[in-house]
């Protein structure tokens, strides 16, 4: 499970990336509200941790955007701001929980999973043409079907699922796959487009990984 967390304070933005990934997730964060929304709406999280009182925008902000995009993603919002008012606000802004600072990190970890399992099927499958992808597996699986992907494809993958049709440029993909900070260059998303590709057409998908010249990929349902 993925989880990005939005947090200006960034001593608690770590504090709580090094808690949640000791507990096994893959965790990032980003420590003002506009870089937060460009984040979420990439669509490749399971759940937003969103603190209210932000630079730039705030969670309010933050939570009305990914929500005017149609991005369902659950949004935990964490704030010191604990009137009814605040909580009204933020529920209606789109959140899905209101947790107030101070907090229990076990609190916090509840909360995580209840808003996990009430995504049921939405979190453990993507689905796209005639093809899904396990998230728990790392198969793609088309009628009877499957193939099991390495964890670098499962990323890259995933990152397409969330994109579909959309246009996901090279350097957009090296970001969010193999981090700001790697070495990587754009063959190796070539690369793994090709393995992809391969895979693909060895379960009879009827989705294509498809190239805009100097833009980008994209996903394609065959006719």
């Amino acid at each position: 499970m993925k989880i990005l967390i939005i947090e200006d304070e960034v001593l608690l933005a770590n504090s709580l990336k090094t808690m949640l990934e000791n507990k096994g997730f893959t965790v990032e964060a980003v420590y003002d509200g506009e870089s937060g929304a460009e984040y979420a709406l990439l669509g490749v999280y399971d759940l937003l941790i969103l603190d209210v009182m932000m630079p730039k925008l705030n969670g309010y902000e933050v939570a009305r955007r990914v929500r005017s995009k149609r991005c369902s993603t659950p949004i935990l919002m964490l704030t010191a701001k604990s009137s009814i008012e605040d909580r009204i606000a933020g529920l209606n802004a789109g959140a899905d929980y209101y947790l107030t600072k101070p907090f229990d990190s076990r609190e916090l970890l509840a909360c995580i999973n209840a808003l996990l399992r009430r995504q049921g099927n939405q979190v453990n499958e993507m689905v796209y043409g005639n093809t899904s992808l396990d998230l728990e597996s790392c198969q793609l699986c088309c009628g009877e079907k499957s193939v099991r992907l390495s964890a670098r494809e499962f990323d890259v993958m995933r990152f397409l699922m969330n994109t579909k049709e959309n246009i996901a440029s090279k350097e957009v993909i090296l970001a969010r796959v193999w981090g700001y900070d790697s070495n990587a260059v754009e063959n190796h998303v070539e690369v793994y487009v090709g393995f992809l590709r391969k895979k693909l057409k060895s379960i009879g998908s009827n989705i294509s990984i498809e190239a805009v010249r100097r833009l980008g990929y994209h996903l394609e349902v065959k006719d």
